[in-house]
């Protein structure tokens, strides 16, 4: 298990702490077992992103804030060995946080690579109306944003405001390789 991994299971343990949640009522919040939620906190296994997508929502956190309070002390300049990278133990999903969630920043870049195929759905947006802006670099995507679905090639642009579930999936026989930057409300 990675540093990033445990820095997660550490930061998602002191969230459900500082709610005074026991694990019964973070399983009942998120629909993750306790058992589940018991071994990503003791980090026996890695979270897939769709666990972290349910954790972030029932925290009321972006994805990128809660990568972003993971990471090392927040720096203008982030050298590309500071990024923090991250692999969905399911889907071979690799993010890379570019420039993490910051007190003081509404946003955060990242660069998602999806394997040709798979798919990374989230059943719900962690907080309303997060802002998105998507530039694919490499590869076919197709985005489902609630009922509306996009296919993406290279240098094409996407953005949205995310208030429905949505899915990423790798359309094309390489991998989608993109840039999202996240800005909160």
């Amino acid at each position: 298990m990675s540093n990033l991994d445990h820095d997660l299971a550490r930061r998602l343990t002191e969230l459900r702490r500082a709610r005074n949640w026991p694990l019964e009522d973070l399983a009942e919040r998120t629909g993750i077992s306790r058992a589940t939620l018991s071994r990503i906190e003791r980090g026996d296994t890695s979270p897939t992103a769709s666990v972290l997508g349910k954790l972030a929502a029932a925290f009321g956190l972006s994805m990128a804030e809660l990568f972003g309070a993971a990471s090392a002390t927040i720096e203008r300049l982030v050298p590309r060995d500071a990024q923090a990278v991250w692999t969905d133990p399911e889907t071979g999903y690799v993010r890379r946080t570019l420039t993490p969630a910051a007190s003081g920043y509404r946003g955060a870049m990242i660069e998602g690579c999806i394997p040709p195929g798979a798919t990374v759905a989230y059943a719900a947006p962690p907080v309303p109306d997060l802002e998105h802006q998507l530039v694919l670099l490499e590869g076919s995507l197709r985005m489902i944003i609630g009922p509306d679905a996009y296919d993406l090639e290279p240098g094409d642009a996407l953005r949205f405001r995310l208030n429905a579930p949505n899915s990423y999936h790798a359309s094309g026989t390489v991998p989608a390789r993109y840039f999202l930057t996240v800005i909160t409300p």
